[in-house]
């Protein structure tokens, strides 16, 4: 399994100064790549005041010369606010740019109003997310198309370019309806679940795979699980009471942004109260406020509700705590959640437990070897 998160990034609440909000953003990712994570994926937002990214290719571009391994990845560019043809023409650029560390993912958009400022209707988003991804399929396999739409026009449109690698990935956004899988499916794209440990998404897991498998066997495509990413809210500490006290931070603003600002009903937290929303995120099994072991149980869990499994998981990032501890936290992920589901830890610990079955055959013969040298050496000195 790989790992990584996903930054739409919150600061919550509203009136932060950007610049440095952004400083963070940067240093948490440089930490993350240092600590071996996978991937992160950052979103594309233009209304609320609390998620500060605009264009996610741009800001994917000034990280990448900051890093060295960690992947990238639009988490997502909303693909009905823009010209496919565009799209395709940068994402191969930026692809070219962090020589392959670069995954296109793509969705309608979350915020309503970003939709409803472009005079794009709420109800035709997902449907153009389907239009659009089959443009945007062509263009990035090099053919010339053209393309008539509310939204653009396209006359014999080819990019210039070809993929950094053999393909440039693509994945599609599913949070409770179908149209993530259905797309993803149609043309062998990878799935990026997000909110997968809300309720609505939760519920869901294993019937959006259904229907990505269904529509894989329809136009002779793949479904493909290890390309499967599943995203959920995690914050941990050394233990349940120090995590808790950790959040007192930042959680309550970030659900109130939830419930006053955020117009998306499957994300509204529940309660007004510091207590209240704990419960909130932790019975519910929305989130983890707890200790490694509480996120090793919650990516388990998940396993299970997939009913096969999936390739990745995703922290979703968001300032609970402050930002030294936020920094324990994903130190605490690398190393005691991570290798559970890598198998980086198993010759280790299969190391430590030889040596401890051999402890006291071993044990012994060293102290007899050592009384031996110290008898040699007096009986010489003798």
């Amino acid at each position: 399994m790989k790992f990584g998160i996903f930054m739409a990034p919150f600061h919550t609440p509203a009136g932060q100064d950007p610049t440095s909000a952004y400083v963070r953003d940067i240093e948490v990712v440089q930490l993350l790549d240092k600590l071996g994570y996978d991937e992160v994926w950052i979103g594309e937002h233009h209304s609320s005041g609390n998620e500060l990214v605009p264009d996610p290719m741009m800001f994917i571009a000034h990280l990448a010369p900051q890093t060295r391994n960690i992947k990238f990845a639009t988490g997502v560019l909303s693909l009905p606010y823009h010209n496919p043809f565009h799209v395709a023409d940068s994402a191969l650029f930026l692809d070219h740019l962090t020589r392959g560390r670069f995954i296109l993912g793509l969705g309608p958009g979350a915020l309503p109003q970003d939709a409803t400022m472009i005079g794009l209707e709420i109800e035709e988003q997902r449907g153009a997310l389907e239009e659009d991804t089959d443009v945007l399929m062509r263009l990035l396999a090099g053919e010339a198309v053209t393309a008539d739409t509310p939204r653009y026009r396209l006359r014999n449109a080819q990019t210039q370019y070809s993929p950094f690698n053999d393909e440039l990935e693509v994945a599609v956004a599913a949070i409770s309806s179908p149209t993530g899988p259905r797309i993803a499916g149609k043309h062998g794209l990878s799935l990026l679940s997000i909110g997968a440990t809300a309720k609505a998404g939760f519920d869901v897991l294993a019937s959006h795979w259904d229907v990505m498998e269904e529509r894989a066997a329809e136009f002779g495509t793949t479904a493909d699980r290890s390309r499967w990413r599943l995203v959920g809210p995690m914050h941990i500490a050394e233990t349940r009471e120090q995590a808790i006290e950790n959040v007192r931070f930042g959680l309550e603003s970030w659900c109130a942004y939830t419930q006053d600002v955020l117009a998306v009903p499957h994300f509204r937290a529940a309660g007004r109260t510091f207590e209240e929303r704990l419960a909130w995120v932790t019975e519910s099994g929305l989130g983890v406020i707890g200790t490694p072991d509480d996120a090793i149980e919650q990516i388990e869990r998940l396993v299970a509700q997939s009913n096969g499994g999936f390739g990745s998981y995703l922290i979703q990032h968001a300032e609970w705590a402050d930002p030294a501890a936020t920094r324990r936290s994903y130190e605490l992920f690398a190393q005691h959640v991570k290798p559970q589901f890598q198998n980086r830890a198993t010759r280790l610990r299969a190391a430590e437990q030889r040596s401890i079955d051999q402890w006291a055959e071993l044990g012994d013969r060293v102290e007899k070897a050592v009384q031996a040298a110290t008898d040699k050496h007096f009986a010489e000195r003798k």
